[in-house]
């Protein structure tokens, strides 16, 4: 099977253009077939304010009503997206900006309201990605960029969480392609200690992962992330690693970035 690196950036990226200019450049110094997954930054609540949309958060997680999903719609397709694929155009990526809509690429369902109404919120499942049409666009020589919006097959978009995305394509496309996830965030990848840049740890199995846990090395942030990577890894995708941003460049010259995760 051909290998495949999905790489999904957050706002830390998005929100500083000079971060931005060099992790696309860096992007497109890497081989292969390729997905960018993005989320949306501060751009999205900015323009909110302005609008006189008031931006309602609960544990770090947007509440999306009708207005604002109108914003996040015009700013993560609209503003954010079509900046990143022109900007990789210009370094010679040929990509193609999308949501799940696009294509029928990635169908969600409406989050069920339990304690909160999140809204127009969607969440996958293991139907929920067109495998077979993606991988038609990447042989056709696109590079799909998507940003973190999805529908619902009944006329509805849905602000869906982009590291879901990332983690849902990576496991639907291990079906045809060797298939690593890659999370661009603002640290060097799974520290011992947070405060410590150089207290990277390069490799975590899932037997190591027991023993940091034990260790509370790896504890409350840190810990949904790396369950979902094992359930991936569990579910095909060869690996996840995660690195910070500025640091992409390593991986596109082979040398070593970030902390892998893998069987």
């Amino acid at each position: 099977m051909k290998p495949l690196y999905i790489i999904k950036i957050g706002g830390n990226v998005i929100d500083n253009s000079e971060n931005l200019y060099h992790f696309l450049k860096d992007f497109t110094a890497i081989d292969g077939y390729k997905i960018l997954v993005h989320g949306g930054g501060k751009v999205a609540t900015q323009l909110s304010d302005k609008m006189g949309v008031q931006t309602q958060m609960v544990d770090g997680r947007r509440i999306t009503d009708i207005e604002t999903l109108r914003v996040v719609t015009m700013v993560y397709a609209g503003l954010i997206n079509k900046n990143i694929v022109a900007q990789l155009q210009r370094f010679g990526t040929n990509a193609i900006g999308l949501t799940g809509a696009d294509g029928n690429f990635i169908k969600a369902k409406k989050r069920p309201v339990k304690t909160i109404d999140y809204g127009f919120v969607g969440d996958l499942d293991g139907t929920s990605v067109n495998a077979e049409n993606i991988s038609a666009l990447m042989q056709a020589g696109f590079t799909p960029v998507f940003c973190a919006l999805t529908h619902d097959g009944d006329g509805q978009m849905l602000n869906t969480n982009a590291d879901t995305i990332a983690s849902a394509l990576a496991v639907s496309l291990s079906r045809h392609y060797e298939t690593t996830l890659i999370y661009c965030f603002e640290k060097k990848g799974v520290l011992q200690d947070i405060d410590d840049e150089d207290s990277l740890i390069r490799d975590i199995d899932p037997a190591r992962y027991e023993e940091l846990k034990k260790q509370q090395i790896i504890h409350s942030g840190m810990l949904p992330k790396l369950d979902n990577a094992f359930a991936a890894i569990g579910s095909g995708v060869k690996a996840v690693i995660i690195g910070k941003s500025d640091d992409l460049k390593q991986f596109s010259k082979n040398e070593p970035f970030g902390t892998r995760l893998s069987l």
